[in-house]
Parts: C-alpha cells; structure tokens; sequence
C-alpha cells in the first residue's frame, strides 16, 4: 500500500487519505520556536505539568489570546496568514537505569488542513476556525486502548524507507523504526457552533462517525477544516540500546504505551485567509493526483521565506534542561504505564515558576560601550555581511571578536560558526536583523558555552555605541526578550515575571564575565548548578558532553530543537522541495567541536560523491582568505556528500565541507595544504555517518579532468592513494 517509490511525506497520509477523497494542503513548520513545558490552554500563566514541542507564531506565550497570537513578527511555519501555534508532548528514551536522554526530530511538524465534508455537502459547507478558537485533541492521562472514536485519532508509523511497508498503530510500535518513528493526530473537525473554548478543551468539539471524515453528531453541526499533525522522531539512533522486550522510548508526560498521545491548537490565522483556501485550493484532491501542495494555494501566497521560517524562536522561561541527558522528566511526571489512567503527581522539586526569559546574546553595553543588534544573516555565495577585517579562533567569544573589531577601528563586529569574527563599518540592509526577531543565531561559541557566536548562514551583530546604548529587543507582549530598565537588563515594555530564569550574561569591565554556577543548557534554559543537571551516562556516572552506551557515543544537544526541524529549512534554505521533509531540529553549523568530534577511521567515511568526483582528504583552510573561495548551501542538513553534489550542480571542481557544518566551493584552492586525516572529524550535523572536516580543516573533494588532476597533484603533493 505505501509504495517504495513514494516521497517520506506522501507516505504521511496515504492511509488518512484512503476514505472519501477531498482536497488538502500541507503546511511545513521549519522547526519548534521554543521546546518547554508551556501550554496556554491546559495551564494558562502557569509552567505545564510536561514539555511541549511548540510551532507557529512568536507570539506564543504562557497565557495567550487571538491578538496576542495576531500580534506575531514571524511563525516557524510558512503559509502566509497563519500565526497560529501547534504543539505537542516531546519524545525521551528511557535508558536501563531509569535515566532519560532527549529523542531529535527529523524535521519540524507537516500541519495538514483537509476539506473533508459531510457526506453530500462540497466545500461551502466548511467553515474557518473563528477568532479566538482553541482546542485539544487525545488524552494525556489515558494509558490504554479506550476503543472510542478518539482513540483512534492518534496513530504511529514505524518508518523504513528501504523496506517493506508496516502497518500503522495505536500506541508506540515494539520493534526498531530505520527511518524514524512518525507520530500522527487527527483533530475533532465538527463543532458546536458557538464556543470558543470549553472546560476541558474538548467537548465543544466531537469527531465525526469515522474520526477523520464522515458525518458528524448531533449538536455538532459545523464542520470545520480537519487538523492532522505529523512529526518524525530519530527514533533510530536508539537502535543499539533496546533492553528488555518492550520498546524504551516515554512521551513527556510519562507515558511508554502512546495511547495518552495529544496535541494542542490556538487559532492564530487571518480568518478571511483561511476560509478563502478552503474554499478555493483543491491541488489535494486524492481523485485528482493532487498532493496538498501548498504553492498551489494562492490565497496561502507568498511563503514565508525559509530563513525568516527557521529563525523564528522564542526564549524559554522554565528553568530547567529539557534536552540532553537528564535523570527524570522534565516536571513530575514518573512513567506511568497503565493500564489506568495515570494520576497528576506534584512535590518532585521541579520548576514551578515562569522565569525571565532566556537570552542569546553577551550585555557589552557597559564593559565595552557595544550593543548588540541581534541575528543577521550572511548570504551563500555572495560577499560576506561584513566585509572588513576578519579572524577564526578555536577559542573564540564575544568579547575576543568585538575587541578585535574595535582594535581594528570597526564599528561592527560579528560571530558566526561558533569560531568566526567579522568586522566592517556598514551592514547591508538586507543583511541586517529583522526587528522583532530572535533568529537563530545559537551556536554556542568555541571559547565559552555560556555565550552564542553566531549559526550557519547567520551572524551575531554588535555595535559600537553612538549615545544611546541599548540591545536589541525581541518578541511580543507576553514572552518578551527586552533590556532592562539600565542597559542590558530587563524591565521595560515587555514580559518580566520573577522568576530564576538566565538574563544576558554580562561583560565585566576587567575582563569576560565570571564564570557562572551553570551553564545555559541546550535550548537556551540555565540549568541548575546540581548533580541533577550534568550529564550523566545510562549508568548514572558524569560524562563530558556525551552520552556513552554500549560502546556507542551520542552528543549531547547543543542547540535548540535538536537537531537544530530541520531536514529540509535550515536557516537561508532556498524552498521546501514537494514532498521532502519540512525542517529539521539541528541547524547547520550548531555542533561545536567540543560535543562531536570523533576522529574517523577511513576519511570522510561513508560519503557519496557524484560521478567524477574524488575524495582527497583533509586540507588546511587559511579562513583569512578561505582555501575556496564562495560558501555554499542547498537547504539540508550539512553532509559531505550534500556539498558536493550541491557544488557540481553550480558548475564547480572542487568542494569542501568544515567545522560540522559548512560547505565551500571553488574552481581554484587557494593555498588549503595537506593536514593529517585526523584533524577533520567532526561529525557532519546532517549525518552521524559522515564526517564535515574540523576547526580550519576542511574534508576536500574535486572533479578534475585527466589534465588537471595532474597539475594539481604535483602541486599539492599525495596525501591519499587516489587515482587522479
């Protein structure tokens, strides 16, 4: 039934599909705006009992309405009018010891909106979600096949794209998924017609008699467009840690069977936008070969670009590590396996209040007189943002570049790749941060975890201070990242609740800011300075940044998301190709050298490259000028096989791939000598099979004629038995 040949996400919905055929488009969302224990439905301006993976608008927020949801500045997900917010409960493996390691997604979430009518009735009957709509769908206490018409709305796939279809089922499938474990909610789609909300968030709402179409029951006459969320779990990198024999993986709310599955939607869209789709975009009708292809939906029209998709974050507010290895869920949530209903557990000790939100940025307007202007963007194969001066330093931070910068005479400094200082004196304007956002600048510098230095195709501004000397503020009313009253704090127009949450670190006048009692955590939330927070083997004994099992190593997260949605819009991705996955939760360029790198056995391992082209091994990239010239990016997670397709699709002879995540290519190298094969082990962010070269090395690959593979193997000398 799921044929071989078909694309990852066309499999999504085949069998949903199957019934009454009806149009449909999907809606990708790059990568979660923030992952925490919020839920302005079920827990209004309180911290949620479990971890939520949130989607849609930045004007998410703890307590929340329509305006707020309105008021957005951008939404992780892409259709133009939409600042609505999808969320559900995140994913953990639960290891032997009763310790818990953080699943990474393989891409953000599809949202599938389907004109599914009442028998009889075409699209005219189907109704947009009114201002001010919410909902919820699933149980999360429920821990048992109920049988009922709701039960069935939830739904796993065991993904293998190279072998036999499975079949889809109830609660989280007994068996290792290859290509990941998809997790699949259908929403009620008929509603009373006249609340917005109701008590338990449910009831003002009711399935239909097959719960994703057919008719709908009585007091439920109008039928909305149905909801369907899809999100993959990289399930997979567990395959060589089952124990027992049942599967280990927990939901967030402590629940190993998936029967207690949920998720939740507050309607942030333009509702003439919404309803004017519904009414006129049938690219997904089944009868007609459509595939829910969303540029076919004019009214949807323009996208959201995918660097404006990627970027678009919130700061946590919960003060407590949600990613990584940690020694019990985040809030009190104890596996509960059922058959029961399981029971709200309190008193564990877990955060309960809404701190100050996090920030990615180092406070310098004191101690240096520079201000920070937020997250830029540095464009592929175009000159850099700031094309002054530049440095790379495997012990790079802020206060090292803008010292730089400003020993230079620069009035701009700027991080990228966790190593990287730029300078210059002018910004191009269509390079500069968008007001409002936070981006996703947020690999953690090379120098010093507590500060960020940038991101792939992105870069931390900051600027020297003509009078005033204020940072940049992001977000909106209810979850808002602003300075305070004095520079670089907290406290003007926005949201500043009491709370322990991580302001701005601040630069000291003497020198980098004092050490702190704990370092920000993967997402950005400080954990706490305990035995609780570090990271800890299967076995309960600290491990330094990694998580060591069975002979296997897994790096523990360092940026938001993990996996940081996105197998297909990482930050500047040019467009989502129909059909491939939607976002990917490890941004390029987020690991830094220190969390994964392994040195590797056989050069770039297994890597595959285009017909023509060789592996030569590691080379010396001098950076200040680069061993080839022009930066590359197609829109994917970095891979060494990637860069080199994507620079012979451009037309060039030789690529490279560096520090985990970035990729170059050139006709010509530019110095680049031989370095020991060694040196380039890190990890490719794309793949854990791969490796993506090291700090100032680069994994080198070339297609050269005969003629000139000569030339340049006598300049260059032989560093691997090749034949060129």
């Amino acid at each position: 039934m799921l044929g071989k040949t078909m694309s990852p996400l066309a499999l999504g919905v085949v069998a949903s599909l199957a019934g009454p055929a009806s149009a449909f488009w999907k809606v990708p969302c790059a990568a979660p705006i923030v992952v925490e224990r919020a839920d302005p439905i079920v827990n209004p301006g309180a911290v949620a009992g479990h971890v939520h993976t949130i989607m849609g608008g930045n004007g998410f927020g703890f307590n929340m309405d329509f305006a707020q949801a309105r008021a957005s500045t951008c939404s992780s997900c892409k259709a133009n009018g939409d600042m609505s917010n999808y969320w559900a409960p995140s994913l953990y493996y639960q290891a032997e010891n009763g310790s818990f390691i953080s699943v990474e997604q393989s891409g953000g979430m599809l949202v599938y909106y389907q004109q599914r009518m009442d028998p009889g009735k075409d699209e005219s009957s189907l109704k947009a979600f009114p201002a001010g709509f919410r909902m919820l769908a699933g149980d999360p206490k429920l821990r048992h096949d109920s049988g009922t018409v709701a039960s069935k709305a939830v739904s796993f796939a065991c993904l293998d794209y190279n072998g036999p279809a499975t079949k889809e089922t109830n609660s989280l499938p007994n068996r290792n998924c290859p290509s990941g474990l998809r997790v699949q909610i259908f929403f009620p789609s008929c509603w009373n017609g006249k609340d917005l909300d109701s008590p338990d968030h449910r009831s003002h709402m009711a399935y239909p008699s097959t719960y994703d179409s057919g008719e709908c029951p009585p007091g439920f006459g109008t039928r909305t467009v149905s909801l369907f969320y899809e999100i993959i779990w990289s399930t997979d990198k567990f395959k060589d840690m089952w124990y027992g024999d049942k599967q280990p993986f927990v939901l967030a709310n402590g629940d190993p069977t998936g029967y207690g599955y949920h998720g939740d939607f507050v309607n942030g869209w333009d509702v003439d936008i919404l309803q004017e789709a519904i009414s006129t975009c049938k690219d997904g009708n089944t009868n007609q070969g459509g595939s829910g292809d969303i540029t076919k939906c004019a009214p949807l029209m323009p996208l959201i670009d995918d660097a404006s998709a990627q970027g678009c974050k919130i700061p946590p507010s919960v003060d407590e590590q949600v990613h990584g290895v940690l020694p019990a869920l985040p809030g009190c949530n104890p596996v509960q396996a059922g058959p029961a209903d399981a029971t709200p557990q309190s008193g564990c000790g877990a955060p309960t209040t809404i701190g100050q939100p996090q920030s990615f940025f180092t406070d310098l307007t004191v101690s240096k007189k520079w201000a920070y202007l937020g997250c830029g963007k540095d464009v592929a194969f175009k000159a850099r943002t700031l094309s002054g001066d530049n440095e790379a330093k495997d012990d790079m931070t802020v206060e090292k570049c803008v010292d730089f910068c400003s020993g230079k005479g620069f009035s701009y400094a700027g991080l990228e790749f966790a190593r990287e200082c730029f300078c210059g004196n002018d910004l191009p304007a269509d390079r500069a941060p968008t007001p409002g956002i936070m981006g996703n600048c947020m690999s953690k510098c090379a120098g010093d975890a507590t500060e960020y230095c940038g991101g792939y195709g992105v870069i931390s501004l900051y600027k020297k201070c003509d009078g005033t000397c204020q940072n940049a503020q992001t977000g909106v009313v209810g979850n808002y990242t602003a300075p305070a009253s004095g520079p670089g704090g907290y406290g003007q127009s926005g949201y500043s609740p009491s709370g322990s949450g991580q302001a701005p670190k601040v630069s000291s006048a003497s020198g980098p800011a004092a050490s702190e009692s704990a370092a920000p955590n993967d997402y950005g939330a400080q954990s706490p300075a305990s035995p609780a927070s570090s990271a800890l083997d299967v076995s309960g004994a600290p491990v330094n940044n990694a998580v060591a099992t069975q002979g296997h190593s897994y790096p523990t997260s360092t940026t938001p998301a993990e996996p940081s949605a996105s197998s297909a819009v990482p930050v500047g991705a040019s467009a989502i190709p129909e059909g491939d996955s939607p976002g990917s939760t490890t941004p390029p360029g987020g690991k830094t050298a220190s969390t994964n790198f392994t040195a590797p056995t056989n050069g770039s391992s297994s890597v595959r490259l285009p017909q023509g082209w060789r592996d030569v091994g590691c080379h010396v990239d001098p950076v200040n000028p680069r061993a080839l010239q022009f930066w590359g990016w197609w829109g994917e997670p970095m891979t060494s096989s990637g860069c080199a397709k994507h620079c012979d699709e451009k037309g060039y002879k030789f690529a490279g791939t560096e520090n985990a995540g970035q990729c170059f290519c050139a006709n010509t190298l530019d110095g680049g000598e031989p370095a020991p094969a060694a040196d380039c082990g890190m990890k490719c962010n794309g793949s854990d099979d791969e490796t993506c070269g090291g700090s100032a090395r680069l994994n080198l690959f070339t297609k050269l004629d005969g003629s000139t593979r000569k030339r340049w193997h006598r300049r260059h000398g032989s560093v691997h038995k090749l034949s060129f």
